[in-house]
Parts: C-alpha cells; structure tokens; sequence
C-alpha cells in the first residue's frame, strides 16, 4: 500500500496530512466505524432536509425558507473549515455540519421539485447509486488512487473550483456566467463533466479512508473520515440535481 506522504485529494477535508497524527495506543479508526458514523451524519441531514423542504412545499414561498437555507449554506461552510483544521473535535462538529446541510439541500430540492416534479428522488437515487459503483469500483481495483488517477482528478477539481470562484466573483458585479447555467447541449456536458469529477474524489476519500485505518488512526478519525464523505456527497448530489433540472428543462 502507498504511503499516505504520496498522495493527494482535492477533497479540502482530505489531504496528505489529515492521517498524519500519531498511531493511537487505545481504540483506532475502523472501516465499520466509519461506515456506521457515515449513515448518522446521513440521517441527521435527512432530518433537517425536511424543515425546509416541508417549510417551502406547504407555502410554496421561496422566503419561507431562504432564510433557513442561507443559515444551512453559511453554517456548514464554516463548520467545514473548522472540522478541516479541527480535526478531534469531528465527533460534535461534523454531526452539525450535516445537520445545517440538510437545512440548505432540503430547500434547494424543494425549490428544483416544484418546477420538476420527482427530480428529488431522482438525484438522490442517483447520488447513492453512483457512490455504490464507485465503492465497488475501488474495492474490486477497477479504479485505483494511482498517482496518475490522483494528479488527473486534482487538477480537474482544481479546474471547476477556480471556476465556480470566477463565477461568484463576478456575479457580484452583477455579470452572469450564463453556460453555467445553460440547457444547451454545451452547458449539459459541462454538467456531466463536473458530475464526473465530483463522483471520482470519491475514489480518492475512500483509499485515504482505507490508509487511515491500516494505520491505525485514532477512533475520532472515523468521525473525521465520515464527515469527509458527506462533503463530497453533498457536492455529488447538488451537481446531479443541476444535470438533471438541466435535461428536464429541454423537454
């Protein structure tokens, strides 16, 4: 197995120190923990999904619950940086970062149903299906962390950050970026390629996972580990629920 010092992740929760700590003496990280504490932090957005989905469905006004989802967005955009430099306190931080997640994906797939009726249950099928093939992709060693695979993947996810960041830096000056957000077969391959990407870090999380536990990392890892898994689904869901609204639309 490489050593973790030689590899790398886009993933910002994931990088090559995040295992770096000293080789725990009482209980380690295992990949049943770290499963197990995946599925919590799931539950706990799905929980708080429904605050704001049933807040916008019931009044069918935006206001009902935009201010639940700027408080989610906002939330769990720092809770994220300070799991990433934090990583002991996962245990308390990264049940909240799901939590206010939830508030901001339970709005955002209200609002994408009202005007597509099931796309919801679509992106979510798909999200949990794509991150299965992925799974069993890694674990059969169809798709390996190589350092080629790795250095691909990074400089793509680094491609689409600086783009989003371009994108809201501009839209400050009130300048859209309009293939964004475009149904146009171009802005759909845009779609699919960004989809792609997000689906293929999970193949990075899961070898940095896998490394954690063969080293024996401390147990709170396995919080660490699972709210990195939920930063990337989170990215993978809300790309899939764009690619879709996006096919739909042209109908």
């Amino acid at each position: 197995m490489k050593d973790m010092r030689t590899m790398r992740t886009t993933n910002p929760t994931l990088n090559a120190s995040t295992f770096s700590v000293p080789r725990a003496f009482g209980d380690t990280m295992t990949l049943n923990g770290t499963i197990l504490k995946t599925v919590i932090l799931l539950l706990c957005a799905i929980a708080t999904s429904s605050i704001t989905w049933n807040a916008f469905t019931e009044s069918h006004d935006a206001g009902q619950a935009s201010g639940l989802m700027t408080i989610g967005a906002l939330g769990g955009f720092v809770l994220a940086i300070v799991t990433a430099f934090k990583k002991n306190w996962a245990m308390v931080t990264a049940p909240v970062y799901a939590l206010l997640e939830g508030l901001f994906l339970g709005g955002a797939s209200a609002l994408f149903e009202t005007r597509f009726p099931g796309i919801a249950m679509q992106a979510v099928a798909l999200t949990f299906g794509t991150a299965f093939c992925m799974l069993m992709a890694y674990r059969s060693g169809l798709l390996r962390a190589t350092r080629r695979f790795t250095i691909g993947v990074v400089a793509a996810t680094g491609g689409i950050a600086l783009f989003y960041i371009i994108t809201m830096v501009l839209g400050l000056f009130h300048v859209s970026v309009p293939i964004l957000y475009s149904n146009s077969p171009l802005g759909i391959a845009i779609s699919v390629a960004i989809t792609a990407v997000a689906a293929l870090n999970l193949i990075l999380d899961f070898a940095f996972i896998e490394q954690g536990v063969a080293q024996g990392a401390p147990r709170y890892m396995e919080w660490y580990g699972a709210f990195a898994l939920m930063v990337t689904l989170v990215w993978l869901y809300v790309e899939i629920l764009r690619l879709l609204s996006k096919v739909r639309s042209r109908r």
